[in-house]
């Protein structure tokens, strides 16, 4: 995937973040990891890297707030983001 095709996805993610930072039923913890690592889909010097990360860690945070449990296929989702988050940083 090239850089401008990443950045897209992670604007689209966080347009999808800010749906569910509205709904009363979702943690608004949830997505506490994905603000801390400080990059945006509009931080165009960040490296491709930082941000392949950044949409990893989100569509954890996604994939945990749509799930009812981790055996959901949203919670399998959630753990395989994190397993590719845990690897993207580890690249950075």
């Amino acid at each position: 995937m090239h850089k401008d095709e990443l950045l897209e996805l992670h604007e689209q993610m966080v347009l999808i973040m800010e749906y569910f930072r509205e709904q009363e039923s979702v943690d608004g913890t949830l997505f506490d990891p994905y603000d801390e690592l400080d990059v945006e889909p509009d931080h165009v010097h960040k490296s491709k890297s930082e941000h392949k990360h950044a949409v990893f860690v989100l569509g954890n945070a996604l994939a945990t707030a749509m799930s009812e449990d981790e055996f959901s296929n949203a919670g399998r989702v959630g753990k395989r983001m994190k397993e590719l988050a845990d690897d993207a940083e580890g690249k950075i």
